[in-house]
């Protein structure tokens, strides 16, 4: 029976490598390929162990070991050389799963590389990736459903998931419900969890702010702007500029003002191209449309327009308005009644007096980072892939058959599984140890305490084993030593091995403690230092549970994303009570 899956899976692979080989630059390359086949073969040994793979500058390394980590510091990639690889070993494979394995990873890894239209030739000859999004068909739809059709009030929004309401064979009727389901009022497609499951109010207050920053006519007199740079003061972190970005955006809102964001330094990168360069639209959607952006760039050279009002700009605003200023009364008070589910020190923390705050934070990042940019889909494929892309692998090598569906992808995996959530090995924590400088701003925690926490989740629910690790301190990676298998890392474990499986990026992290983080990213520069800690934030908002500290912008950012992302019940462990409490 091994016999025949092996020859099944090989046929299903082999229809990329073949429907490769008839182009014309392959045939000139067969010569030298055939030449490299023998070299290749004495990789292949290796290949089963520890598979590489980098994209855009990130380079991800795979072990068989629970660590996996992450190292954005080379720019190799492995597009053709990928394909190659995969030729080879399906030539040289030998009649075990780790072969088959290390086959389908490759060519996953290959496709990662590829683009679009050579995804969608190969879909069908390569087993679907269950942890990676097709990026161009999901920026597609989300820039679909960020789109007004025409006069409408809304865009394409209805309880609808995926791409069902665009299925051309909906009978009449059921478009006129799709209609009438938008007039009055459907909510945003980015908010997932039912109403109790997110803060009070998200999906209104997520369908009004998009309302507000997309007016039907941006170039309507009554229209104003609030224009503004991103901070880009050197001890200013993401976590800094996005708070910053959420009072000003309270500030549009109170005064009526469409904000559009402009200068943003950490997309000034060549990772970043066109118009997305120095742009927030790098990394996620535009917080505006387009032609209010114009618009409002064209009042900045309008001497009259500034005399008015009719256009502002950060400057025109303290810092104290900015950063501590009334949060919008647009919807009352909902924060005053938030579900009490974070813990510190053993109690809930039920009532404080940033309550509106720490609303209204949640509210505005959502808003801010509710579709994905295609690079940004990219980054977390890469992510995923390093991670748990061998562990992906096995799961479809074991099930699959020998017989394939040659037919393509059927009506309902178009239009109703098209929204998955790409799969990650639940359930999983995420835990955010800031340590270093932040010394200076609150009381850091050693890092036994988040284990002791983690353990706490686990006697409630002692099938998590999975650990998904962001700081900038090596002693704490090194630390993790402590809590993984002592065994094989199969992840079971006891004694002083808890049995954990840790994954986190492999950056150039700190030594020593009394570096500022504006000198610790500036040794990363500007493209690393940005792109991993947006790679981790995105994590952690998927993750099952959060450890973190409340005294951290970042966490307190996390935390937000995950109350208005369906988590409010998963609830939070925080380590200090350094913030507003």
């Amino acid at each position: 029976m091994e016999a025949e899956d092996q020859k099944g899976l090989e046929r299903v692979l082999s229809q990329k490598a073949l429907s490769m080989s008839s182009s014309f630059p392959c045939q000139i390359c067969v010569v030298g390929f055939l030449c490299g086949v023998c070299l290749t073969s004495l990789f292949l040994a290796g290949l089963t162990s520890f598979g590489r793979f980098e994209f855009e500058g990130i380079q991800f390394h795979q072990i068989s070991a629970p660590i996996m980590p992450w190292n954005s510091n080379s720019h190799i990639t492995m597009g053709d050389s990928g394909l190659k690889q995969m030729r080879t070993v399906e030539r040289e494979m030998n009649e075990n799963d780790d072969d088959k394995v290390s086959l389908l990873y490759s060519a996953w890894s290959s496709l990662l590389n590829e683009s679009q239209e050579a995804w969608t030739n190969t879909q069908s000859s390569i087993p679907n990736a269950p942890h990676l999004e097709k990026c161009k068909s999901k920026g597609l739809m989300n820039k679909r459903l960020d789109t007004r059709v025409g006069n409408a009030t809304f865009p394409p929004w209805t309880l609808w998931k995926g791409s069902l309401d665009i299925y051309s064979n909906l009978a009449s009727e059921l478009n006129d419900f799709r209609h009438q389901d938008i007039s009055q009022g459907a909510y945003p497609p980015w908010i997932t969890g039912s109403n109790e499951e997110n803060y009070p109010l998200t999906r209104k207050v997520q369908r009004d702010v998009w309302l507000h920053q997309h007016p039907l006519n941006c170039g309507d007199p009554q229209v104003k702007f609030l224009v503004a740079d991103w901070e880009t003061l050197p001890g200013f972190g993401i976590g800094a500029q996005i708070a910053g970005m959420c009072g000003l955006l309270a500030l549009a809102i109170t005064e009526n003002r469409v904000l559009v964001t402009n200068y943003y330094n950490r997309a000034d990168h060549q990772g970043c191209q066109g118009s997305s360069r120095a742009s927030w639209s790098c990394y996620f959607l535009p917080e505006t449309s387009q032609e209010c952006r114009d618009r409002a760039i064209e009042l900045m050279h309008n001497k009259e327009a500034w005399e008015k009002g009719i256009i502002k700009a950060k400057e025109n605003y303290t810092s104290k308005e900015i950063w501590a200023g009334r949060t919008p009364r647009n919807w009352g008070s909902p924060w005053s009644y938030l579900q009490p589910t974070t813990e510190i020190n053993g109690s809930f923390v039920a009532f404080h007096r940033k309550m509106d705050r720490r609303w209204w934070r949640a509210q505005a990042v959502r808003y801010l980072m509710r579709f994905p940019s295609d690079k940004t889909c990219h980054l977390m494929n890469v992510a995923r892939h390093g991670a748990f892309g061998k562990e992906a692998a096995e799961m479809v090598v074991a099930n699959i058959k020998e017989e394939t569906d040659e037919g393509g992808a059927s009506e309902i995996e178009k239009y109703v599984w098209s929204n998955r959530r790409p799969w990650i090995p639940r359930p999983v924590l995420s835990m955010h140890v800031r340590m270093g400088d932040k010394a200076c701003e609150m009381k850091v925690v050693e890092f036994k305490e988040y284990m002791r926490l983690a353990n706490r989740i686990r006697k409630q629910f002692p099938n998590l084993r999975t650990i998904w690790l962001s700081t900038e301190m090596q002693q704490v990676i090194d630390l993790t030593k402590l809590y993984t298998s002592s065994g094989s890392g199969s992840g079971s474990g006891s004694g002083s091995g808890s049995g954990w499986k840790f994954y986190f990026t492999n950056v150039k992290r700190q030594l020593v403690s009394n570096i500022t983080m504006a000198t610790y990213e500036a040794s990363l520069g500007r493209k690393t230092s940005t792109e991993y800690p947006l790679v981790n934030f995105l994590m952690a908002t998927e993750a099952d549970f959060f450890i973190g500290a409340l005294g951290s912008t970042w966490c307190f950012l996390i935390d937000g994303m995950r109350n208005t992302g369906g988590k409010v019940m998963a609830g939070y462990l925080s380590v200090n009570k350094d913030r507003f409490w």
